[in-house]
């Protein structure tokens, strides 16, 4: 069965794409949930239409991101920890603690959109990714001190 995406879906593809899934699965899941429509020729034209109005809308959004994170990138963030001998954390500094030291600064970001590989354990100073589009990801400065 053949259908077109209306949402990005990891595992098949972008919004947009028109790919192959199983009879099953298209049925089932994908069209009843709105994840896709059956890629008949009407629906293909329409989606083109669609589509069009899509990348519009993708360019604005992609544009406020960008000042966002050149925002976020001017920014430098500080979270102060009580530390034990050799100057590790009491608990460490993970996405919320990053999230809200954000909005002490105004700026208000998911912390799912902060990538953290794993919590921060120790003193020092840390560039830490935030992927705010699919294209645009920011670095946020953050200090890690001593409370």
């Amino acid at each position: 069965m053949k259908v077109i995406l209306l949402e990005e879906m990891p595992s098949l593809g972008k919004a947009g794409d028109a790919v192959k899934v199983a009879e099953g699965y298209g049925r089932n899941y994908l069209i009843p949930q709105k994840k896709a429509i059956e890629a008949t020729s009407k629906n293909i034209k329409v989606w083109e239409h669609q589509k069009n109005l899509l990348k519009d809308k993708i360019g604005k959004a992609k544009k406020e991101t960008e000042k966002l994170a050149e925002k976020i990138e001017g920014l430098s963030c500080t979270i102060s920890k009580q530390t034990g001998e050799e100057d590790k954390l009491f608990g460490s500094v993970t996405s919320m603690d990053i999230e809200e030291s954000l909005k002490e600064e105004g700026v208000e970001i998911d912390r799912k959109k902060i990538l953290l590989d794993e919590p921060i354990k120790k003193l020092g100073v840390y560039t830490i990714p935030i992927k705010l589009h699919p294209e645009v990801i920011a670095n946020l400065k953050l200090w890690v001190v001593k409370a």
